[in-house]
C-alpha cells in the first residue's frame, strides 16, 4: 500500500463570483486545481475537491436590476452556467456550492451570532470610500488619486450603520503563525506582501455588514442588515463541509477540515491569508495549511472587453482546439508567480508543435511501425545497446521530477518534465533509426526492442499526462492496450506486457491546425462580438453597463481653471525610454522606473502597479514630464513623472509617442 493512502487531502478554488460568464482567465483556476487534485488522488490521497459560486453582493443587485430579474433569477442562471463549464472542462470537484445554499445561509447567520455574542463582531458607524466591483471600503489615505488601490476603478463616498469584526484582536497571533509557518503563504513574495503592507503597520477592524442594499444572508437578529460579502462567501470552505456552529459537524467535516490547499488568484489573496485565518481563529477552527495565491492568465492584446470583441471563453476555445489541448494551454503557459499570457497565435503553435507534433505524431508513429514491422505485437526481445538507458533514465527520472514539482505546486513545470519524455523518445527515434533496422532480417530483434522502449516510455508518459489532460492519456493508453501505470509502479522501465498487441487503427490524437483560417474565423466571431456590443448599448439607449464602456467611446472630464501659454511652457515634456523597473516593496500601488532622458538616468515612481508588471514596462518609449521637483514617495525619491491616460472605469494607458523617437526628444 502506497504511504500516502487514505490520507485525506481537502484542496479548494476560490468561489467564482456570478456577475457573468467567465472567460479563460477565470477557468484557469479551476483546470489549475482539478489538475493538482487529480495528481493526488494518483498519489493515494482520499482528496475531496470543492468549488462553487459567490452570489450575493451589491454588484449581484445591480445586475439583476439591470437585465429586468430578481437576483436570485440572475445567479442561478449565471451560476448554471459557470458550472456548465467547469463540466465541459472534464474537472473533477466533489461539490460544487452555491452561497444561496440553504444550509450555507443558515449557518452563515449562526457564525455571525456566535461572534457578535463573543465580542468579536460590534455594531457601529461607517463613513468611507466604497468600490462597487470589487466591494471593499478604504479610507482616504488607502485610494489611488480617488481611485480603488486594488482594480484602479474609481470609489464612492458611503456612509451607513455597519457591523465590524475586531481584526486587531487577532493580529499578534496570525502574524506569529505566518512566522511558524512559512509554507502558509505561497509563493513567498505573496507572504511578505501580506506581511509588509497590511499586517505590520496595523490592521483597522473589518466592516461585515450592509444596508445599503438587500441581497445578501440577513443578519437574523437586526434585519435591515445584510452580511458582508466576505463573511459570507469565505466561510464556504467549511460549510460545505458540513460545519455547524452549533458543534454538530457532519463526519466530511471533522475528515477533511482544515484545508490542505486553498487555490486563489493573487487579487483576493488578502482576504484568504489575512481574514479567513482570523475568522476561523475567532470560531476556535485551525487554519488552512496553505493559500497559494497563482497568477493571472493575461490576454496578449490588452484588456478583456466585450466591445472591443477580444473576450476569450473557454467554451469557444474548446470549439477550435479541444477540451484537453486547452486544459494543457493554460496549464503550461502559466508560470509559478508571474502572469502567463494567451493569444490565438500561441494557441495554434503549442497546438501544431507541442500537441501534434511532439506528442501526437510521436504515439502514431510508434504504432504504425509496429503494425508495419511486427503486426502490432509489442515484443522486448533483449536486443539493448547504450543508447537506451539515456532513455530509460530520461523516462524515471521524469517521473521523480514530476512529482517534486507537484509537491512544490510548479504545474508547469511538471507539463514540462512529461514532454520531455516525448521528445526524448522522439529523439531516440532518430538515433535508432527502426526503418533502417528494418532492411536487415538479421536486427530485428533490435527492431523489436527498440518499439518496446518507445512503447514503454509512451506509456509511462502517458500515465503521467492523466491528471493533466485525462481523455488524452485514455485514449493513448487505449491505443497501447494497457491500462494506466499508477506513480509507485513507474520506479522501474519495461513493465510494459511483453508480446502485448496494440491497436491496428492509430487514431490522430491532435490535428494540425492552420493559422490563417483560425485567425479569419476569431475576426469574424471578434466582429460579431462587437456588433453584439453595440447593439445592447443602443437598446440601452447608448449606455453600456458598468465596466464595459470603452475610452473610445469618449468621456467627459471635469474642467481645470484656464491657464494661459506662459503657464504652460513652465512644463517640460520628454520622451524617455524605460530601461529597468521594479515594484516598490513598501508599496501595493507604485513602480518605481528607471528611465534613461537623453544622456541622464532619471528614477521615477508612478501608481501604475495594477495596471502594468515590470516587465511590461522595460524598453517602453513614455512621455515625461521632466521639471517637477523631486518628491520623496514610499521613502524613494522620484524624478518626475510619467503621463497616462484614463478612462471612466479608472483604467491607465501609458502615453507614448507614435513614431519612434529618441529617449530626450522634447515634445511640444
Amino acid at each position: 500500500m502506497c504511504q500516502n493512502c487514505k490520507k485525506p487531502y481537502y484542496i479548494t478554488t476560490a468561489i467564482a463570483y456570478t456577475s457573468g460568464k467567465p472567460h479563460i482567465g477565470n477557468t484557469y483556476e479551476i483546470v489549475l486545481a482539478d489538475s493538482i487534485a487529480r495528481y493526488k488522488r494518483e498519489q493515494g490521497y482520499d482528496v475531496r475537491f470543492q468549488t462553487g459560486t459567490d452570489e450575493h453582493g451589491q454588484k449581484i443587485e445591480l445586475k439583476a436590476e439591470e437585465a429586468g430579474v430578481t437576483p436570485k433569477e440572475f445567479v442561478d442562471g449565471v451560476a448554471g452556467e459557470i458550472k456548465r463549464i467547469w463540466d465541459l472542462m472534464n474537472t473533477s470537484y466533489d461539490k460544487f456550492i452555491r452561497t444561496t445554499d440553504e444550509y450555507h445561509e443558515k449557518q452563515v447567520q449562526k457564525i455571525f451570532k456566535k461572534l457578535y455574542d463573543q465580542g468579536d463582531i460590534y455594531k457601529g458607524y461607517y463613513e468611507g470610500l466604497y468600490c462597487t466591483p470589487c466591494e471593499s471600503f478604504w479610507t482616504p489615505s488607502q485610494v489611488v488619486d480617488g481611485k480603488c488601490p486594488d482594480c484602479g476603478r474609481p470609489v464612492q463616498p458611503a456612509k451607513e450603520e455597519a457591523y465590524f469584526f475586531r481584526m486587531s484582536k487577532y493580529a499578534d497571533r496570525l502574524i506569529d503563525h505566518i512566522n511558524k509557518h512559512p509554507e502558509f503563504i505561497q509563493p513567498v513574495a505573496r507572504k511578505n506582501e501580506m506581511m509588509n503592507n497590511f499586517l505590520l503597520p496595523g490592521l483597522q477592524d473589518l466592516c461585515v455588514s450592509r444596508t445599503s442594499f438587500k441581497w445578501g444572508i440577513p443578519v437574523d437578529f437586526d434585519p435591515k442588515h445584510v452580511t458582508y460579502v466576505w463573511l459570507d462567501a469565505l466561510t464556504n470552505y467549511i460549510t460545505g463541509l458540513g460545519y455547524d456552529c452549533d458543534g454538530r459537524n457532519d463526519a466530511l467535516f471533522e475528515k477533511y477540515w482544515p484545508a490542505d490547499l486553498h487555490l486563489i488568484g493573487k487579487d483576493i489573496i488578502r482576504f484568504h491569508t489575512i481574514y479567513w485565518p482570523i475568522f476561523l481563529m475567532a470560531l476556535g477552527l485551525p487554519l488552512p495549511k496553505q493559500v497559494f495565491g497563482h497568477p493571472w492568465l493575461l490576454q496578449g492584446d490588452g484588456k478583456m472587453s466585450k466591445s472591443k470583441g477580444n473576450v476569450i471563453y473557454a467554451d469557444t476555445l474548446v470549439d477550435f482546439f479541444g477540451v484537453d489541448a486547452v486544459r494543457y494551454f493554460v496549464l503550461h503557459e502559466m508560470p509559478f508567480d508571474n502572469d502567463g499570457v494567451i493569444t490565438w497565435e500561441l494557441m495554434v503553435e503549442r497546438m501544431n508543435s507541442d500537441l501534434a507534433n511532439i506528442l501526437g505524431n510521436l504515439v502514431n508513429r510508434t504504432i504504425s511501425m509496429t503494425n508495419k514491422y511486427f503486426d502490432g505485437v509489442v515484443c522486448d526481445r533483449g536486443a539493448a545497446e547504450p543508447v537506451d538507458e539515456d532513455l530509460k533514465n530520461t523516462v524515471l527520472e521524469a517521473v521523480k521530477k514530476v512529482d517534486t514539482k507537484m509537491d512544490q505546486l510548479r504545474v508547469a513545470d511538471a507539463i514540462t518534465e512529461i514532454f520531455g519524455i516525448f521528445r526524448r523518445s522522439n529523439k531516440y527515434i532518430d538515433e535508432t533509426t527502426p526503418w533502417a533496422l528494418a532492411k536487415d532480417e538479421e536486427k530485428k530483434d533490435r527492431l523489436a526492442t527498440v518499439l518496446y522502449n518507445l512503447t514503454e516510455a509512451i506509456t509511462i508518459g502517458a500515465s503521467l499526462l492523466a491528471s493533466f489532460m485525462p481523455e488524452t492519456s485514455e485514449k493513448i493508453l487505449k491505443q497501447l492496450n494497457t491500462e494506466k501505470r499508477a506513480l509507485q509502479e513507474m520506479d522501474v522501465f519495461g513493465k510494459y506486457p511483453s508480446g502485448n498487441k496494440v491497436t491496428d487503427k492509430p487514431e490522430i490524437l491532435f490535428a494540425r491546425v492552420d493559422v490563417k483560417e483560425v485567425m479569419e474565423k476569431v475576426e469574424a466571431m471578434q466582429a460579431a462580438q462587437r456588433a453584439e456590443a453595440e447593439k445592447k448599448a443602443e437598446a440601452a439607449g447608448g449606455q453600456e453597463s458598468a465596466g464595459e464602456k470603452e475610452a473610445s467611446d469618449g468621456i467627459d472630464v471635469e474642467a481645470k481653471p484656464e491657464i494661459t501659454y506662459d503657464d504652460f511652457a513652465k512644463l517640460q515634456f520628454q520622451v524617455g525610454e524605460i530601461i529597468a523597473c521594479e515594484a516598490v516593496p513598501k508599496s501595493k500601488k507604485l513602480l518605481c522606473s528607471q528611465v534613461k532622458i537623453g544622456s541622464q538616468v532619471r528614477q521615477i515612481l508612478s501608481g501604475i502597479k495594477a495596471h502594468y508588471t515590470p516587465e511590461e514596462m522595460v524598453g517602453k518609449k513614455v512621455m515625461v514630464v521632466t521639471n517637477l521637483k523631486p518628491a520623496k514617495l514610499a521613502g524613494m525619491v522620484s524624478e518626475g513623472m510619467l503621463l497616462c491616460a484614463e478612462d471612466a472605469d479608472g483604467n491607465l494607458s501609458l502615453m507614448t509617442p507614435e513614431k519612434d523617437m529618441p529617449a530626450g526628444a522634447e515634445i511640444c
